[in-house]
């Protein structure tokens, strides 16, 4: 086997073995507790999520969905109350509507909207909350790797 074999089989490897790595963003109130639920009740959902704790998906800036994009994270994932049971009131409808630009906006600048996606989740529904991590997974894992903004020295 040469050395052009090697590297093919490996890079096919790799592509089998790739988990998109996304950063969720959690209501605190809502989304979060159905997280530590999910954690508590041992429902098993991908590792490769990082989970950042927010007040309110209201207070999600579209600057941290899109820097986190720049910053090489292959998806984007906003949890936040179902509509009508905000602890605020309206910030989930304030981070829909923002959500909406959002997406029009990605596919102005070509980048797939499907690397960020916005869902609800309350405190009470860990496997809702664990469904809800394998779906956004599985969406970033059909769409690939983030090269959009790869550094090209």
């Amino acid at each position: 086997m040469n050395e052009t074999e090697t590297e093919n089989m490996q890079d096919n490897n790799r592509n089998e073995e790739w988990q998109p790595k996304i950063i969720a963003f959690l209501c605190n109130w809502c989304s979060y507790a159905g997280a530590d639920l999910a954690g508590v009740s041992r429902i098993q959902y991908p590792p490769s999520i990082r989970i950042v704790r927010v007040p309110c998906s209201g207070r999600v800036n579209p600057y941290f969905i899109i820097k986190s994009l720049i910053d090489g994270w292959d998806g984007v994932l906003i949890s936040g109350c179902h509509p009508g049971d905000c602890h605020y009131i309206s910030g989930n409808l304030v981070a829909r509507r923002r959500f909406a630009i959002l997406h029009d906006l990605l596919n102005f600048f070509g980048i797939d909207p499907g690397r960020v996606n916005f869902m609800w989740a309350s405190a009470a529904e860990g496997e809702r909350f664990a469904n809800l991590i394998k779906k956004a997974t599985n969406i970033v894992r059909k769409i690939g790797p983030n090269k959009k903004f790869k550094k090209k020295w």
